[in-house]
């Protein structure tokens, strides 16, 4: 029972200082995430006014401290209805269109809306896309009613973590048992520090799973820098082979293995070309370090090509 406790302590103790003492970083998967989905739109936008609208949705999300990349699971949204749109007779010719740009913040994955408001805007251009343009422009960000919508939205996304913290991690959990690690760690790393509970469990979770993950990679790795070496046993192939093993993570159990190598392949090249060779094997690892890997692990899966399919059907 002493050693239960002790042990339910230190977690609580781990998870508590990473949230208090981990370093800020551009790329911190610790802030609330959206992402910017334009969808098709019932008056098809010009491409240069489809790119404005992204942009603004964007400057929504960075202005109001979200991070966020393609494929997240909740999503900033827009559908523009076109109010009015008349031909000016000026010289030249001018198109002006009034706007209604609803916004729509939700869970893309499930389809589930958690915020809409509605913005009004006019725009003046020599053709239909500039028109739009300026239309776009006009989408003021300070809005009060624009700002209610972000802070909903944003206490949607935090509410859903609280409620569903098991079943992230029982998911995150099933995906390293069937080898997607990676995507395991993206998915505990994705909870907002906001959430502070579920935060301090998800990344209490993270060791586990990325340990287990580094086993596989240390074996798989090893086994390439030996097949390097066989090819070349000269001091070119020990560099070339040392560049395989300088991935590998030193918290693996088969680092032992790596470093019985490494004496192997230095002792052959004293052999051979009658000079030294020094690899320089990665010290061990801390807790707050292994999490630190673990987020780079899941910057890295989040910048992998992937196709994401949104459910916004019944949005608008």
């Amino acid at each position: 029972m002493k050693k239960l406790i002790i042990s339910c302590l230190s977690l609580l103790m781990f998870a508590g200082a990473y949230a208090q003492n981990a370093p800020a970083r551009s790329n911190d998967r610790g802030r609330v995430t959206l992402a910017a989905y334009i969808p098709d739109q019932a008056d098809e936008l010009p491409d240069a006014a489809r790119n404005m609208l992204a942009n603004k949705l964007n400057q929504i999300i960075s202005q109001n401290g979200f991070g966020g990349e393609e494929g997240e699971r909740f999503i900033i949204t827009a559908n523009v209805v076109v109010v009015t749109k008349n031909m000016l007779s000026t010289a030249p010719p001018m198109t002006a269109l009034t706007l209604d740009v609803n916004l729509y913040i939700g869970d893309g994955y499930e389809g589930t809306k958690f915020a809409s408001t509605a913005v009004s805007v006019k725009g003046v251009g020599e053709n239909l896309a500039k028109a739009y343009i300026n239309a776009f422009k006009n989408i003021n960000l300070n809005d009060p009613n624009l700002q209610a919508f972000v802070d909903k939205g944003k206490a949607k996304i935090i509410s859903y973590y609280n409620t569903h913290c098991d079943v992230i991690i029982k998911q995150a959990q099933t995906l390293a048992s069937t080898g997607r690690g990676d995507e395991a760690i993206y998915n505990l790393t994705s909870v907002p520090k906001a959430c502070v509970n579920c935060y301090g469990r998800a990344m209490a979770a993270v060791p586990a799973i990325y340990k287990k993950q580094i086993e596989k990679d240390c074996a798989t790795k090893l086994n390439q820098a030996k097949n390097v070496w066989a090819a070349n046993q000269d001091i070119n192939g020990a560099n070339a082979a040392s560049e395989v093993l300088s991935q590998i993570d030193p918290q693996a159990s088969c680092y032992k293995d790596v470093k019985v190598f490494v004496a192997q392949m230095a002792k052959r090249v004293k052999e051979i070309d009658n000079r030294e060779w020094n690899f320089k094997l990665q010290e061990q690892k801390n807790d707050m370090s292994i999490i630190n890997a673990a987020r780079d692990v899941a910057v890295a899966y989040a910048a992998q090509p992937r196709t994401t399919v949104y459910n916004v059907h019944g949005w608008w």
